[in-house]
């Protein structure tokens, strides 16, 4: 997904190349268009992206966006304005900011009104904003008198006047409003009246428990049940009120008990075989679900599979400790600071469960984040939601320096009347799935931190080590120079021994971006790299191991080293060290190829889940013709390699719990000899019968090519797999579907004993609809049952065990 947003950008970047320096122009990107320039003093119209809150103005404006970023908009168009509030009267819609105080926009113009709607409700201001207004052809100066709120202090959120008004204003807003159904957005107006620890709102949060305890959902079960379950523990905690006790229980334990076998969750909870539906893990609603089951077993419930269900989670996401930011899914870590919000939300989870280097590191990696808070996968609802309970976590000066960098966002964001509606990010360039969502709640919780109510906004004592203020600069340090516009390319501007020394930062975004930036210049900064491999500083190893594996094969020097490396101690060495040799000199890495199949072999104590085997197993499998990887060392060819490491590798790689891992061999099927598979082909239909645990949205790659491979040699148990891989109900049926049907005709008139199964398949695809014959797919099995009943001369079978006592006696 990240590369091909990176592609997407890349290609747009040339079609803006002409961007105008004019006041009053801005850049429009239409949806497929070539984005074109617009003045709407003259005429144009804003497009469909998404407007915006104006603060507490009470109007909405349309501010040009192109990939998260509104920095050349220098006009905003004025969407509604609400009856009663602050504008009305003074703007309508149509009408065009243009400035402030007399000064035309020379910036960008969202984030210069968010400043300034600041600046005025400070008291010496008296709530003045001063603008200038384009109406009609006639530009006028004008004023919109906001309420006085005061200024944030400098350890903002904490004893800050502002904060705490902004914090009672949306309570009240949210008690006026209600609470209504059991809603994401409505638990977490819960949470945040309940925060507040007013007496007054216990009755409205006392029905609304009641309505949360009696949740039952199929359909998106494991997002609303992880928020609805948080409220419910917070509740109890609070208020020990018992009659929402046994609905509480229920909530968890269905958590628990729908969690897959490797520790995560999905849209819906696992498949009874401890499989996840759909297309696999998202760490999202894992980690609010993990969140809401220990603060269940911190208000007293008790279970034996609860206590496996929140060990197997936090073992899960621990993992990327100090590698980076938590993902989308069971994938590699992400290369930013911040991915919508899973590193604060992790930085919470360790924080209950008192591990304190995992909670310090995710806290840090929030942090650094606040230049990333504007985007998120299908929108940064849940992104601003953690930011800052996790970046807490590191303490009252990292939460107030965070704030300052962020806060003109929060204002912006603030309507007239103290509630909060979703913002979004400009442009709407990753589909937004949370328009009109009421964010009242979510912006609130952080203002509600210096309360220390919930266990959430910090009433357990952190077990972090605050920042000291050297290191809060230095984490606010290494959010610069980084925007989505610009993303694969921020580091850019910075010379190469700034890039050398990013290397060794604690962060390891930093470390991939300053890698990236030396990709691309022709210093040869390898023997750098080589001493830097010999630290005794563990970041500054992982930094010239990220390095060496974007230098691709310019590392070659380095390959001796990298060699080495395949047997340290430290488990992400080992994966970064394999990933390098795999992207760098193609005979390095065929040398080093029997020392990464030894590697794949084994499952090693200290890489549990595999990520290890994941990285050799792409040096030394992967398929030519990737967009974004070498093809492996060994995808083409295993001639000269040793096949009890071969074999031993296959068996450990079709043992990992991951799909992908399991899928780099794929390209290797097919160069197995007749003599190969009577060693390996036990594993190869156990892998091929058994999905993986794990990635299910990878999860047919292996398992058609080994319906294939047992096909072409009419191994009669593959028959049967054949129809069962199909699985109509699972996810991803047209991947595998017409193959499996292409792989079971192989059989012939063999497969006539499946005919009934192939009717009863076609009846689940059909569903006795009366224009079921026009299915397409409906008209491929009937054409195969059709030739299968007609053959009269199938292919000879032979069992797996025939196989493997004479290949050549079919």
């Amino acid at each position: 997904m990240r590369n091909i947003l990176i592609g997407r950008i890349v290609t747009l970047l040339a079609a803006v190349v002409f961007m105008t320096a004019e006041p009053m122009a801005l850049i429009a990107a239409p949806r497929g268009g070539t984005p074109a320039v617009m003045d709407f003093t003259k005429g144009a119209k804003p497009d469909k992206t998404h407007d915006w809150t104006l603060g507490a103005t009470g109007a909405r404006g349309w501010v040009w966006g192109w990939k998260g970023h509104t920095f050349k908009a220098r006009q905003i168009y004025i969407t509604k304005v609400d009856k009663g509030s602050p504008a009305d009267g003074v703007l309508a819609k149509g009408d065009v900011i243009l400035g402030l105080a007399g000064k035309m926009f020379d910036d960008d113009a969202r984030v210069v009104l968010a400043r300034a709607l600041t600046e005025a409700e400070k008291e010496q201001n008296r709530g003045l904003l001063k603008l200038i207004r384009w109406r009609a052809g006639k530009t006028a100066n004008v004023e919109i008198k906001l309420e006085v709120m005061g200024t944030y202090s400098d350890t903002a959120p904490y004893n800050c006047l502002k904060s705490r008004k902004i914090f009672e204003q949306g309570c009240q807003a949210i008690a006026k409003k209600g609470l209504g159904k059991v809603s994401i957005p409505n638990s977490l107006n819960a949470l945040a009246l309940l925060a507040s620890g007013k007496q007054k709102y216990r009755p409205m949060l006392a029905e609304y428990a009641r309505l949360a305890a009696e949740l039952r959902l199929e359909s998106m079960a494991t997002w609303h049940y992880g928020y609805a379950n948080m409220f419910l523990a917070e509740y109890y905690l609070a208020t020990g009120d018992k009659s929402i006790l046994e609905g509480l229980k229920r909530l968890t334990m269905e958590a628990a008990r729908g969690q897959s076998n490797v520790g995560t969750w999905g849209h819906k909870f696992a498949r009874p075989d401890g499989i996840l539906n759909g297309y696999g893990a998202m760490n999202q609603p894992g980690l609010s679900l993990t969140i809401s089951m220990v603060l269940a077993r911190q208000a007293g419930i008790h279970d034996p599979v609860l206590d496996r269900a929140i060990a197997k989670a936090s073992s899960f996401l621990r993992w990327y400790a100090n590698k980076g930011a938590i993902p989308y899914g069971d994938h590699a870590p992400w290369p930013d600071h911040e991915d919508n919000g899973k590193c604060c939300l992790a930085a919470v989870l360790f924080d209950l469960l008192g591990d304190a280097e995992a909670a310090g590191f995710f806290s840090r990696m929030g942090t650094a984040a606040w230049a990333e808070r504007e985007s998120g996968h299908t929108g940064n609802f849940f992104n601003v939601l953690w930011a800052m309970p996790g970046v807490a976590r590191s303490g009252e000066l990292a939460t107030a320096a965070y704030l300052k960098q962020d806060a003109w966002y929060y204002d912006l964001a603030r309507a007239w009347d103290g509630t909060f509606v979703y913002q979004g990010n400009p442009a709407n360039w990753n589909h937004h799935c949370y328009g009109g969502w009421d964010s009242t709640g979510v912006y609130l919780l952080a203002y509600a931190l210096p309360l220390k109510s919930l266990y959430l906004t910090g009433k357990k004592p952190t077990c972090v080590k605050p920042l000291t203020r050297q290191q809060v600069a230095a984490t606010i340090d290494a959010g610069k120079d980084f925007d989505f516009w610009r993303n694969k390319t921020s580091y850019d501007g910075r010379t190469t021994p700034e890039l050398l020394k990013g290397l060794q930062s604690w962060s390891p975004a930093v470390r991939t971006r300053s890698a990236s930036s030396l990709s691309r210049r022709d210093d040869n900064v390898v023997p750098q790299l080589m001493a830097m491999l010999e630290s005794k500083d563990v970041n500054t190893r992982y930094g010239a191991c990220e390095a060496l594996l974007q230098l691709g094969p310019r590392s070659a020097p380095a390959a001796g080293k990298l060699r080495e490396l395949l047997g340290d101690k430290d488990q992400w060495i080992r994966g970064l060290a394999a990933r390098a040799l795999g992207a760098g000199d193609v005979k390095a890495c065929r040398a080093a190829a029997e020392d990464m199949l030894k590697m794949a072999a084994k499952n090693a104590p200290d890489d549990p889940r595999g990520i290890v085997n994941r990285s050799v197993a792409q040096a030394l499998f992967t398929k030519p013709g990737s967009r974004t990887l070498a093809p492996g060392v060994l995808s083409e060819s295993l001639q000269g390699v040793n096949r009890e490491l071969i074999y031993g590798a296959i068996r450990g790689l079709l043992r990992n719990e991951d799909s992908s891992a399991r899928g780099r061999l794929s390209a290797i099927y097919p160069k197995l000899t007749d003599a190969d598979l009577q060693v390996l082909l036990p594993d190869i239909m156990v892998a091929t019968a058994k999905m993986a645990p794990s990635n299910t949205m990878f999860a047919d790659g292996i398992r058609l090519a080994g319906l294939d491979l047992l096909s072409r040699r009419h191994i009669s148990e593959g028959m049967q797999m054949c129809v069962d891989v199909i699985e109509v109900g699972r996810w991803g049926l047209g991947r595998r579907f017409d193959k499996c049907l292409v792989y079971l005709r192989r059989y012939g008139g063999n497969a006539r004993e499946l005919v009934p199964a192939l009717r009863k398949l076609r009846e689940g695809i059909g569903g006795g609809k009366p224009n079921a014959k026009a299915n397409p797919r409906v008209v491929a099995i009937d054409k195969l049952i059709t030739d299968i009943e007609a053959d009269t001369n199938p292919p000879k079978l032979q069992t797996a065990a025939d196989f493997m006592r004479d290949p050549a006696k079919p």
